[in-house]
């Protein structure tokens, strides 16, 4: 804001009609100090005389009247007249110039550029230190325009700069600001702040001259000649060419500069038709807007975006033009961002944190609409610019939802009179639009009137003469009224605001009141034809312009004591009309409040009636999301408040509404199927009631229990208007994004009611009633039962059984909804069963393994329960006697055989090791392998099982199903890496172990089954190393002769392997590659070793060898290998 040099154009031009030099004669023409004998600014002076009346009238005209116009209103003006007023035009009041050069008036907020935290680098403070460390000189104050230099000092890294500061005033504001330090920021530097203090805080040291108009008048023409040449001799480099172009001019007779009256002055103040506001560097707002943007949230410019929405808002408050103006800007430059039609046409939606931008950006402009007292010029404009701006293709919507076909229920909302058609009959609602709608608004009402006047009127409620409607006759719903309120406070009208809020609140209450009359006195028709509504197509909590957040932010802001003035300010003008502070929170304001009554309480009686609406859930992932957000914020925001008699009261007064409100209420016994639930606010009830009052802390959080988006039979929902409630027309199913948010949010709720209801059996079973009627997500409900889990076993205590139990029926019912569904988290919740089962007692674990088949599949009971229950460490545990050992063992071992007999394939193993010590059971298990082994089990199975049996001691019963595992397998010729061919060496080596009649019995088998020469030549050369049967059965030793490869069953497996190799050969050649010539030989090797172990091997290997040049003798070089290596 502070790059510029240049002087600022004169405003307007200067000359005086019938001037008579006579009038002069005399009087000083040199300066004179500003100070002076009652001149102190601002009173701020040590002497207790009174102020002159011509101070008084001089410091009245100078704030509202134009120079210009003083000149016109008077042929004459004395000039200590003329020196009173350019004296008190200058601003007198540090805290604009604190706006101006700040992010906030605290100073707590870093600069533009968010570079530097600190506060002592912001303008404002760096200009308070310019100035106490006496680096402002040369101050001169010409009429209208202040002039001096700032020496910033020298550094380490940098020189001493000496930069030169220019400032234009009118009527105390600044108008013009120029310094050759060459920052380019949106507020004023460091220089102009030290610059425009200095003039502040010592007025008494700047010397002050008239208008250089003024000064010019008292010359004559020998002074005036003397005056220009003197000055183009100082500054001939820089005027001489601007001095002749003028002279040139004015010479010439029918020059443009010949055809005016009078010469411009710089110095001579504003003109009538000037606009009174001050300087704001609109480039630099609109460069640093879309610096922000460009950065898309990174860097911190989402917090400097807010920043800048906050100084509108002190702007505003200050009452001060600028706040709409950089608005404006700032809007400008938001509906220029490339990336709103990027997002469009991509379908993609905005950043959770730029779509809140667009909502303040909203909310700013309906206070902007709403100032009490705009000009009806001013809103045309304002509503002109909005209509602008709504109409553009890529202005977002107000629920942040392009492209969703379904209805938007905000469009059923009554408009006012005068609405306009064209945006009914849009489709959707922009940011923008509530702002055109509160367009529509005025504050001529009288009713409205009386409310923000009086301190006595508050006690009536606001517009409370019609039934059918929530506030007046026009039918304006809540959110208009709190915008007032809004609007109010954001423009200074602190006690106005004050006053609307309460009126508001208790309009509310007494509705409210009235709703729950009308309730009761239909209540047995209501709930007899499951009658269920909504009472506002719009939620007051997660609206787009949050009422009942703004009422509690006005109520709880008057309770807390005002700030004292910022350090650094010598003079914050008291002028902005702030209500005075509350010593206490509770300290009753009679002449605003009802007896017993403080702004605390009815701060959080709002925030309660507003959390406990019965609202829809709006369409749309941002809307949703907001929804929990605000819920969450205002939450957190009662949080921080110490309950205390009083508040308990107005507790347990809004915690019965809520229970017998109806469908007006949240917690009504018939809620609408797509009412937003009240989890979260119900857990919030339940632990701030459940020290006064737990069975109202419990009826609350149980009626709150519910889901019925969730339940297949909850009532969709009455399509009539019974006593002038508004129902929802859409008929449709929901599309919840938040839905996983919700069921969380409803676990939380269940699992604080557990916690608290430790040791109070019949609050336990009343929670799991609940959680198994209401609760429908497993996840969840396993969560559930871990926390009651962990709370029933805390280390310092004994554990609490009954919340055990209540854990393993949690735990059971998880078992049961993921019995037949996929989940990866089963393994763990098995486990955790039977872990919570054996804290329960032996009982419990007798019981899930009776009901087995109910709650887990065969593989889980067997491999994972029933070994469990089996252990050691379970046993010890439970500290179990024999008998007891005993008969929870054969639960285990009949689970086991009925796991075995329903999934052979799985559990049969396990069914075998857990029935070890029973002989009964353990050949019963060993018959239902048998039965399964010739039709469901596998091969891999099979052998798995086979060689349990030969490790527990049962060589013939491995053997008999190595022999049927051996039938369902089939190895081809080129699966020489099969992962059962150990499994074939090892059935064969068993075969071998038990005898030739064994060996042969699988030898034809293997013959069936494998295919593979390799495989097939490995089991031969194994049956020729040594002999079979070496340790029989009975211990009788065999002949101890190797059997003959001539004779069967080695006969058989030879000619196999032979016949393998051959056809392996012929197939392998099929499509061979050079790159496996050398591999193809080795192979051919080993297969020669194979042909030689037969006696006439050596004739069959040369036959086979011929036969393959003579088919492949195409295969030239291949063959040649074969020659030399085979001949």
């Amino acid at each position: 804001m502070a790059e510029r040099v240049q002087q600022p154009p004169a405003k307007r031009l200067c000359c005086r009609p019938g001037y008579n030099p006579a009038c002069r004669q005399g009087q000083r023409a040199g300066g004179a100090a500003c100070g002076g004998p009652g001149t102190a600014q601002g009173g701020s002076g040590k002497t207790q005389s009174p102020e002159s009346l011509l101070d008084i009238a001089a410091r009245k005209v100078a704030e509202k009247w134009p120079f210009q116009r003083v000149e016109e209103r008077f042929e004459r003006i004395p000039e200590p007249v003329q020196r009173r007023i350019v004296y008190w035009s200058f601003p007198r009041s540090e805290r604009e110039i604190c706006m101006y050069s700040s992010f906030n008036t605290g100073g707590e907020e870093s600069g533009a550029t968010g570079e530097n935290s600190d506060e002592t680098r912001l303008p404002f403070r760096r200009g308070i230190a310019l100035l106490e460390s006496g680096c402002v000189d040369n101050v001169l104050q010409v009429g209208f325009h202040l002039s001096g230099t700032v020496t910033e000092p020298a550094s380490q890294s940098e020189p001493e700069i000496v930069c030169n500061v220019a400032i234009s005033f009118d009527r105390c504001k600044i108008t013009s600001v120029t310094c050759s330090c060459g920052n380019k920021d949106i507020f004023y530097c460091a220089h102009v702040v030290a610059l425009s203090l200095y003039r502040i805080r010592k007025p008494d040291q700047v010397k002050l001259h008239l208008p250089i108009s003024e000064t010019l008048f008292q010359m004559n023409r020998d002074q005036l000649q003397k005056f220009v040449q003197y000055l183009i001799t100082v500054h001939h480099t820089e005027v001489l060419p601007t001095a002749q172009k003028l002279a040139d001019e004015i010479l010439s007779q029918n020059s443009e500069i010949n055809q005016v009256h009078g010469a411009p002055d710089p110095t001579a103040g504003a003109s009538i038709d000037d606009e009174n506001c001050w300087h704001l560097d609109e480039e630099q707002v609109q460069e640093q807007v879309k610096l922000f943007l460009s950065q898309g949230g990174y860097h911190g410019s989402g917090k400097q975006l807010n920043l800048l929405f906050a100084k509108v808002r002190e702007m505003l408050k200050m009452r001060d033009s600028n706040g709409a103006r950089m608005l404006t800007l700032i809007t400008e430059q938001f509906m220029a961002d490339p990336r709103l039609s990027l997002w469009r046409q991509q379908g993609t939606t905005m950043t959770d944190k730029y779509r809140q931008l667009w909502d303040e950006l909203g909310a700013l402009w309906m206070c902007i609409v709403l100032n009490p007292h705009c000009k009806p010029e001013q809103k045309t404009c304002w509503l002109k610019q909005l209509k602008k701006w709504n109409s553009v293709d890529v202005c977002p919507w107000e629920d942040g939802n392009h492209g969703n076909e379904l209805p938007n229920l905000t469009n059923a909302l009554p408009q006012g009179a005068n609405a306009n058609q064209d945006l009914a009959s849009r489709p959707h609602r922009t940011v923008f639009t509530r702002a055109i709608e509160a367009c529509d608004l005025h504050w001529q009402d009288s009713h409205l009137q009386h409310i923000i006047s009086s301190d006595l009127y508050t006690n009536y409620c606001y517009h409370d003469n019609t039934e059918t409607s929530l506030f007046d006759t026009r039918g304006w719903p809540l959110w208009h009224a709190c915008a007032r309120v809004d609007a109010l406070r954001s423009h200074g009208y602190p006690r106005e605001a004050l006053r609307l809020a309460i009126g508001i609140v208790n309009t509310l209450r007494r509705q409210q009141q009235k709703q729950l009359e009308m309730f009761r006195g239909h209540k047995k028709e209501l709930l007899h034809k499951g009658i269920t509504s909504i009472t506002n197509l719009e939620g007051w909590v997660g609206h787009p312009l949050d009422p009942i957040g703004t009422l509690f932010s006005t109520l709880m802001e008057t309770c807390r004591e005002d700030e004292d003035c910022t350090p650094g300010f010598s003079n914050f003008t008291g002028t902005m009309g702030q209500s005075k502070s509350l010593d206490s929170q509770h300290f009753p304001m009679h002449r605003f409040l009802e007896e017993g009554e403080s702004y605390l309480t009815l701060a959080v009686e709002i925030a309660l009636v507003g959390l406990g609406q019965q609202r829809i859930m709006p369409d749309g992932l941002y809307a949703q999301e907001k929804v929990c957000r605000n819920e969450e914020q205002l939450i957190a925001k009662l949080q921080e408040i110490d309950l205390d008699d009083t508040l308990v009261k107005i507790f347990r007064k809004q915690a019965v509404f809520l229970l017998e409100g109806g469908p007006y209420s949240g917690l009504g016994e018939l809620i609408y199927r797509e009412s937003v639930p009240m989890h979260t606010f119900a857990k919030y009830l339940f632990t701030s009631l459940l020290p006064h009052d737990a069975e109202l802390a419990y009826k609350i959080a149980l009626r709150a229990m519910r889901l019925p988006v969730l339940e297949s039979t909850a009532p969709m929902g009455d399509m009539s208007r019974p006593h002038h409630i508004a129902s929802v027309v859409p008929n449709r199913y929901p599309r919840w994004f938040t839905l996983s948010h919700i069921e969380s949010q409803q676990c939380e709720l269940a699992s604080t009611m557990l916690t608290a209801a430790k040791g109070d059996g019949r609050r336990l079973e009343t929670v799991l009633e609940s959680i198994q009627k209401n609760i429908h997500s497993s996840s969840h409900i396993f969560k559930l039962a871990q926390d009651a889990f962990k709370i029933a076993t805390l280390m310092d205590s004994l554990p609490d059984i009954t919340l055990l139990k209540v854990s393993l029926e949690l735990g059971l019912q998880v078992m049961r909804m993921t019995l037949s569904t996929l989940n990866w988290r089963r393994r763990e919740m098995v486990r955790w069963l039977v872990t919570c089962a054996t804290e329960v007692g032996v009982y419990a674990l007798d019981s899930i393994m009776q009901s087995w088949f109910t709650l887990f599949t065969p593989t889980e009971a067997t491999s994972i329960v029933a070994t469990t229950v089996m252990s050691n460490s379970t046993i010890v545990r439970l500290h179990l006697d024999c008998h007891q050992q005993e008969n929870l063992a054969s639960s285990a071992r009949t689970l086991a055989l009925q796991c075995a007999m329903k999934d052979p394939q799985n559990c049969a193993l396990s069914a075998l090791t857990l029935c070890e010590k029973d002989h009964i059971a353990f050949e019963t298990a060993y018959q239902i392998v048998l039965d399964a082994a010739t039709t469901g089990m596998s091969y891999t199975q099979l052998f798995t099982i086979a060689r349990y049996m030969e490790h527990r001691g049962y060589p013939m019963r491995a053997y008999k199903l190595a022999t049927l595992a051996m039938t369902h397998l089939n190895l081809s010729y080129n699966q020489d890496t099969h992962p059962a061919i150990n499994d074939v060496l090892w059935a064969c080596a068993l075969s071998h172990s038990l005898g030739k009649n064994e060996l042969a019995a699988i030898i034809p088998l293997v013959v069936k089954s494998v295919k593979c020469a390799t495989v097939l030549s490995d089991i031969l050369r194994r049956c020729t190393l040594t002999t079979p049967g070496m340790v029989a059965l009975h211990g009788r030793r065999n002949s101890g002769k190797l059997m003959s490869l001539d004779k069967a069953p080695l006969r058989q497996l030879l000619d196999a392997t032979i016949g393998a190799y051959i056809n392996t050969t012929h197939s392998r050649l099929t499509h061979i590659s050079p790159r496996h010539y050398s591999e193809f030989i080795e192979f051919l090797s080993k297969a020669r070793e194979t042909f030689l172990m037969a006696h006439d091997g050596h004739i069959q290997f040369t036959q086979f060898i011929d036969n393959l040049k003579q088919i492949y003798k195409g295969k030239k070089k291949l063959m040649m290998l074969v020659r030399e290596r085979f001949g």
